[in-house]
C-alpha cells in the first residue's frame, strides 16, 4: 500500500501534496524514467518548468503511468512555471499552452511566475548582454503579468497560480493588485538558508512556502571545489545517525515539519524512494533547534545575471 502523503491546504481551500519530485537539472534522457519511478513509489506531485527544457520527458512519464492504470490525471499534481522571456501579458497564455502541449495535459494544477525579473522577449531563453554576464531585460512588470496569470484560471488552463523567488515587497505588490491571490511562493530553502522573515511573511498572508533545493543542490552546475556541502555537515550527520536516517531525509523532513511543501530532485530510483521515506519519523525540538543553528545565509541560486534589474529579488537583503 502506498504511503499516504499529507497535503498542504492553499488559501483557496485546494490542496497540494507536501512532497514532490523536482526536475530542475535532471539529465536529458533520464527524466521520463524518473517520473515513472516516482509515481510507482507513491509521489503524486511533479514540479516542472519551461526553462528546464525537459517537460516533454515529464509528459511522457506521466502519460505512461496514466495509460497503464497506475494513476488517473486527477491523482497527479503538476506544477510548471512561466519563464522570464514571457512576462508580457500577451505572451502568458501562449507560454502556458506550450507547456501544456509538452506535458500532454489539458490543465496545470499550479502555474508560477518563475522569477520577478523579465528578460527580453524572443526565442533565446537567456538573452545576454555583450559582456556575457548580464541578461538583456524586458520592461514588463510582474504585476501586469499576474493579471494575465489570473486569466489562465478563468479560462480553465490552470487550477492555481503562484510565485517563485519573490521577496516580501514583491509578494505584497502582487497582493495589492490580485483578484486571485497567489497560493504559494516557491523559494530556495534549506538549513543553510532559512529565509525566516520571508517565510513568516508568507505564512501571515496565507501563502504556502514551497522549498526548492532543500538539500542545497550539491550537484548544481556552478559548484566549485571548496564550496561547503550541506549534506556533509557534521551536525546534520549527527541528527541523521540519531534517527538511523540519511542526511537528505533529515533535511526533507525538516521542511515538512515547518509546513513547507518540498521538492527534492533525483533521477536515481533508490534516491527517489529514499527521499520519499520521510513520513515514519519526526524530528524533536532539539533536532529542529540544531538545524536552525546551521543558518549561513548561503544562497545557491543568487541569479547573478539579473543584478541591476529593478525587480531583482535579492539585492535588498532586508526583503
Amino acid at each position: 500500500m502506498a504511503t499516504q502523503i499529507p497535503n498542504a491546504i492553499f488559501n483557496n481551500g485546494k490542496s497540494i501534496p507536501m512532497i514532490g519530485l523536482g526536475t530542475w537539472g535532471s539529465p536529458p534522457g533520464q527524466v521520463t524514467q524518473a517520473v515513472k519511478d516516482a509515481i510507482d513509489i507513491g509521489y503524486r506531485h511533479i514540479d516542472c518548468a519551461h526553462v528546464y527544457q525537459n517537460e516533454h520527458e515529464v509528459g511522457d512519464g506521466v502519460e505512461a503511468k496514466i495509460k497503464d492504470g497506475t494513476v488517473k490525471r486527477e491523482d497527479i499534481f503538476i506544477t510548471s512555471k512561466l519563464w522570464n522571456t514571457f512576462h508580457r501579458p500577451e505572451l502568458v497564455e501562449g507560454a502556458c499552452r506550450n507547456t501544456l502541449k509538452n506535458l500532454k495535459l489539458e490543465y496545470l494544477d499550479l502555474y508560477l511566475i518563475h522569477w520577478p525579473v523579465g528578460y527580453k522577449e524572443g526565442d533565446d531563453l537567456f538573452p545576454m548582454q555583450p559582456d556575457g554576464k548580464t541578461f538583456i531585460f524586458s520592461d514588463a512588470d510582474y504585476v501586469d503579468t499576474w493579471k494575465a496569470m489570473e486569466k489562465l484560471v478563468d479560462d480553465g488552463l490552470v487550477k492555481n497560480i503562484g510565485l517563485s523567488n519573490f521577496n516580501r515587497k514583491q509578494v505584497q505588490r502582487v497582493l495589492d493588485v490580485a483578484r486571485i491571490k497567489p497560493v504559494t511562493n516557491q523559494i530556495e530553502n534549506h538549513a543553510y538558508l532559512h529565509q525566516a522573515k520571508l517565510c513568516a511573511f508568507c505564512a501571515e498572508k496565507g501563502i504556502i512556502v514551497t522549498a526548492y533545493s532543500p538539500l542545497a543542490s550539491p550537484a548544481r552546475p556552478w559548484v566549485k571545489d571548496g564550496d561547503i556541502v550541506l549534506l556533509e555537515d557534521e551536525k546534520l550527520k549527527s541528527i541523521a545517525a540519531k534517527h538511523s536516517r540519511d542526511p537528505a531525509q533529515i533535511l526533507i523532513r525538516y521542511q515538512i515539519q515547518q509546513g513547507h511543501v518540498v521538492i527534492p530532485k533525483s533521477v536515481t530510483k533508490a534516491r527517489i524512494a529514499s527521499n520519499f521515506d520521510v513520513f515514519s519519523f519526526e524530528l524533536d525540538a532539539e533536532d529542529v533547534k540544531l538545524l536552525a543553528s546551521l543558518e549561513r545565509n548561503e544562497r545557491i541560486c543568487p541569479e547573478f545575471g539579473s543584478f541591476g534589474h529593478p525587480h531583482h529579488p535579492f539585492e535588498n537583503e532586508e526583503c
